[in-house]
């Protein structure tokens, strides 16, 4: 199975092309960087050199893995767009994976691990994961103050706190709360999750697929706010 991962949730993004089988399990054939910035302009292009490069065309995709957020309002429409129409176009299936999932799925342990993000204004994108063996199961995703994260990450059956934010890391150390930093997701890691779940079946149609914001856009604040 040849699948196109697409990350664009965070200030730089990019691309992976990689197979995927039960019996063979996962490799990556090709991987690209996006500047932030440029991902409207350099998505496509980049996805059609990835495939010029390993020989490939668009056909021979079979699935699609997309970052679902959470993060850049405007990233991940560019993103979730391009695979929405491929997706339509090729008629294959998707698989979406949250960045707070994908995050946990980097836990070294077992257990309930908490996966954060900054989500500036003092808040924290925050997802509660099952892991076991590398495999985390969402028990819960939303968006906390800086305080709540803290006591929820010092419950007793919480095995371990991750983020990929070193300010976020330094805040929490200085409250008290043992974190693990790690490297921010990638589209190799979108990838790689999301050809699991296309494996194992676990895809959304065309018309589902959305973004996990976790928060409301500005616009809809004011919109709310202004009636």
């Amino acid at each position: 199975m040849l699948i196109l991962g697409i990350d664009t949730s965070g200030k730089s993004g990019g691309v992976t092309l990689a197979e995927a089988s039960e019996t063979t399990g996962f490799g990556v054939l090709a991987s690209a960087p996006i500047a932030g910035g440029t991902f409207s302009a350099q998505l496509v292009p980049t996805v059609a050199a990835l495939l010029e490069k390993s020989r490939l065309g668009i056909r021979d995709i079979d699935g699609f893995a997309a970052a679902s957020g959470p993060g850049s309002f405007t990233g991940l429409r560019v993103g979730l767009s391009a695979i929405k129409g491929l997706a339509e176009v090729l008629h294959k299936p998707i698989a979406t994976v949250s960045l707070l999932e994908a995050l946990a799925a980097s836990s070294p342990q077992n257990g309930k691990i908490i996966a954060a993000l900054d989500a500036g204004r003092s808040e924290v994108f925050y997802g509660l994961y099952e892991v076991e063996g590398g495999k985390p199961t969402c028990l819960n995703e939303q968006l906390l103050s800086s305080t709540e994260l803290i006591e929820y990450a010092n419950k007793p059956d919480v095995v371990l706190t991750l983020t990929s934010d070193s300010l976020l890391k330094e805040k929490l150390s200085e409250a008290g709360v043992e974190v693990h930093l790690t490297e921010r997701p990638d589209s190799s890691m979108i990838a790689r999750i999301g050809a699991r779940k296309l494996i194992e079946g676990q895809t959304i149609s065309v018309e589902a697929l959305d973004a996990n914001y976790l928060r409301r856009s500005d616009a809809e604040i004011f919109f709310k706010g202004s009636r």
